[in-house]
């Protein structure tokens, strides 16, 4: 087996999630990538060592004697590799922004990855919208945050990898004594004529303001202009008590004084959520970070979209491609 300059050791971790599967589908799962990807990370292995590694057959995938050969070196590699990013702080604690206190999406997958993970620290953080917490996970100042990846900058996204978790329906949050405070749930019709509060203004969460223009265009429903920005949730319930606009929210948002939530239906519009990392994020901890998000989406059925859901049209593509 001729020996290579220099191997990458991405297609080291690849050939040995594989042989120790001894199956594409099921390694590709572990590894959080599309089949094809891994099936081309072995491929190109292969190619770099000029031998052949697994034998492949409709039924079975088997090692090689190169293969054979080849695993206990690779296996080595990569713990020498874990070994020094460890070494040099990725045993720190992982930060993960969970937006605001209160939001279930985030703080469930958070709760489940410390079980998963207990020798490792994972630390909530809460910075409001997914745009402002991009800035920090670019910086290095976060390391994971959930949102809506489609509603990101082009140069933010060009530097951030997202994994899809949740189709997550939307509500309305309104005055208890408004006229369509009576209602199980609101038709989005019923909202034409109002200003919808949308977080317009926020330099944070512009992700959101798009997802409500983008919901409310063609249907006579306002994004309401922008506040003074509201730091905290008590400030926030007070501003929204003075000004008495709707709310554009999630279903699990954090209950507030004098108001009830409605879900908003005909159709169900939907908050596409993504779990947001900056590219080349290596911690053992964010591995249960996001086989954590995995495991409660299969459970829960978060990214089963009911035939009356709504998502822009922004938001399809990169919400069915999962990296």
């Amino acid at each position: 087996m001729p020996a290579p300059a220099h191997l990458d050791p991405r297609l080291l971790r690849a050939f040995v999630t594989v042989a120790e599967e001894l199956h594409f589908t099921r390694a590709a799962a572990r590894m959080y990538l599309a089949q094809q990807a891994l099936s081309r990370d072995v491929r190109r292995l292969e190619r770099e060592l000029g031998a052949e590694l697994f034998v492949r057959t409709t039924r079975q995938v088997t090692l090689t004697a190169d293969g054979e050969r080849l695993l206990p070196h690779a296996r080595r590699v990569l713990d020498a590799q874990d070994d020094l990013l460890a070494a040099f702080g990725q045993a720190r604690p992982l930060l993960v922004d969970l937006n605001s206190p209160g939001l279930a999406t985030g703080r469930r997958v958070l709760y489940r990855a410390r079980e998963l993970a207990p020798d490792c620290e994972l630390m909530a953080r809460y910075e409001s919208g997914l745009t402002g917490a991009a800035a920090e996970l670019l910086a290095g100042r976060l390391d994971a945050s959930f949102g809506r990846f489609a509603g990101l900058a082009p140069a933010l996204r060009a530097g951030l990898a997202h994994q899809p978790v949740r189709y997550e329906p939307m509500a309305v949050v309104l005055p208890e004594d408004h006229p369509l405070a009576s209602l199980e749930a609101v038709p989005l019709a019923a909202l034409a004529g109002e200003s919808v509060y949308a977080g317009a203004g926020n330099p944070r969460t512009p992700e959101w303001t798009d997802l409500a223009h983008r919901l409310f265009e063609g249907r006579g429903i306002r994004v309401a202009s922008p506040l003074p920005l509201a730091v905290g949730g008590e400030e926030f319930e007070r501003i929204m008590a003075k000004t008495r606009n709707p709310i554009l929210t999630v279903v699990d948002f954090p209950a507030m004084p004098r108001t009830v939530q409605r879900p908003l239906v005909d159709p169900v519009p939907l908050s596409p959520v993504s779990l947001v990392w900056r590219k080349g994020l290596v911690h053992p901890g964010f591995d249960a970070l996001r086989r954590a998000a995995t495991e409660i989406a299969l459970a829960e059925g978060w990214l089963d979209r009911p035939a009356e859901g709504w998502i822009p049209d922004t938001d399809e593509s990169v919400m069915s491609v999962h990296k």
